[in-house]
């Protein structure tokens, strides 16, 4: 990856870390857009990404049963559970490393850290302003990556338009909408995203 997108992770890291310092011991608490993650939960997985090894992951492996859906959400609750003016720090610490768990794709870090910062923000009715760029650069890496999203199989049969990015994808009815609610579509946060969304395929999504 060049500099420019290790600086886009950055960039987005230290908004996360900007808005956290800002939220009170309640919203850290309260839930976020993933799935029985909380907030707190949300902000250490971000704490925890650019410092993770393997071993740390094969560590909670049999509790979560292999499963890596649970590992990262042990992981996440874990990292989640220390005080927040820590988990704060540790974003703030490493919001320019460019490594991960070997085991990881570094490749994921932009689209994981934009798509995260609006799991927090949406649901306490706060902003984290993204870049254009940047949620189009995530909406490349999501679409073709396959699992976990499956997002090229699950919204087969749509056309999907960014109306402020070059960014076009798939045939049929359209769905168009700022990359960044394409990218929350593109990661399941669909409910999130259908706002921002207008065009004739918008009627057939369904949350997932």
């Amino acid at each position: 990856m060049s500099d420019d997108y290790w600086a886009a992770v950055t960039t987005m890291r230290l908004a996360v870390a900007d808005l956290l310092e800002e939220l009170s011991a309640q919203e850290w608490d309260r839930p976020s857009l993933c799935a029985a993650w909380r907030v707190r939960d949300v902000a250490g997985h971000l704490s925890l990404v650019p410092t993770i090894t393997t071993w740390e992951m094969v560590r909670v492996a049999p509790r979560a049963l292999g499963n890596p859906h649970r590992i990262n959400t042990l992981l996440a609750r874990r990292y989640g559970d220390r005080p927040t003016d820590e988990i704060v720090a540790r974003i703030r610490e490493h919001a320019d490393a460019r490594g991960t768990a070997r085991v990881l794709d570094a490749r994921d870090s932009l689209f994981d850290v934009v798509v995260h910062s609006q799991d927090i923000a949406l649901p306490l009715g706060r902003v984290v302003e993204v870049p254009v760029d940047s949620a189009a650069q995530g909406l490349d890496r999501v679409w073709g990556m396959g699992w976990p999203f499956r997002a090229r199989a699950r919204l087969d049969g749509l056309e999907l338009r960014a109306t402020d990015a070059d960014w076009r994808q798939g045939n049929g009815p359209v769905v168009a909408g700022p990359a960044l609610a394409l990218l929350l579509l593109l990661t399941g946060r669909t409910e999130a995203a259908l706002p921002s969304l207008t065009g004739d395929g918008v009627a057939g999504l369904r949350p997932v």
